[in-house]
């Protein structure tokens, strides 16, 4: 993974996208997001991992996009307001924080956010529901089992080449993205982005640091670029 200096200030970008409701849930075998905050604390965690590699290095950007609509609709379902509790970890953490309400968002950031003949995007994470298609920003939040709110795999193209870092890290921690959108997204950008064919786990605990690492969780899954 490219690392930033004073020559190279690579940008970080995690994206998050929303948990799913106990309404759209409740009469699911296995309901997903019993915590609200599976997503964003998984992010967190990443940045933790990242942070021994990074610290020294101020010309680091690390950004993070997130569907806060999602949390908003959640917070009334916790009783309490969570997206103080998101700006927390942005303020703990000394974070780029960007609210998107779609992927048209999302791919504006990756072309525009920086400017990118000079930052180029070293690392670029997915945390959240997915398909092998999409991206799925809402899902079961407004509709049950359903999304309003995606990046789907034609957009894919509407990414601007040259944006990454040479040997750029990316990962979508989100399920089945492995069994076409990886695909779709090398061939749209040129760089590789790994996924999972299978479901991905969001219960796994990553004691150490007090936080959440996602894991492969089908029978015969694996990831994949």
């Amino acid at each position: 993974m490219p690392i930033a200096s004073a020559q190279h200030p690579y940008e970080y970008i995690m994206l998050c996208g929303g948990p799913s409701l106990h309404l759209w849930e409740k009469y699911k075998q296995e309901p997903h997001d019993n915590y609200w905050g599976c997503f964003v604390r998984a992010a967190r965690t990443r940045i933790q991992q990242l942070e021994p590699q990074l610290k020294d290095n101020p010309a680091v950007t690390i950004t993070v996009l997130i569907y806060l609509d999602g949390y908003r609709t959640r917070s009334v379902q916790e009783h309490r307001e969570l997206i103080p509790l998101i700006y927390s970890v942005r303020d703990t953490y000394k974070l780029n924080l960007v609210p998107f309400q779609d992927g048209e968002d999302v791919v504006r950031y990756l072309n525009y956010g920086k400017p990118r003949g000079q930052i180029k995007i070293a690392d670029f994470e997915y945390f959240g529901h997915s398909n092998q298609d999409a991206f799925m920003f809402d899902y079961s939040n407004q509709v049950g089992s359903c999304s309003k709110s995606w990046l789907h795999q034609n957009q894919l193209a509407q990414i601007h080449r040259g944006i990454f870092a040479p040997g750029a890290y990316v990962k979508s921690w989100g399920c089945y993205t492995g069994e076409s959108m990886s695909q779709k997204f090398r061939a749209a950008t040129g760089t590789s982005m790994i996924g999972a064919v299978g479901r991905v786990d969001y219960s796994n605990r990553d004691e150490a640091l007090n936080g959440i690492e996602p894991v492969l969780s089908s029978a015969g899954g694996r990831w994949t670029r």
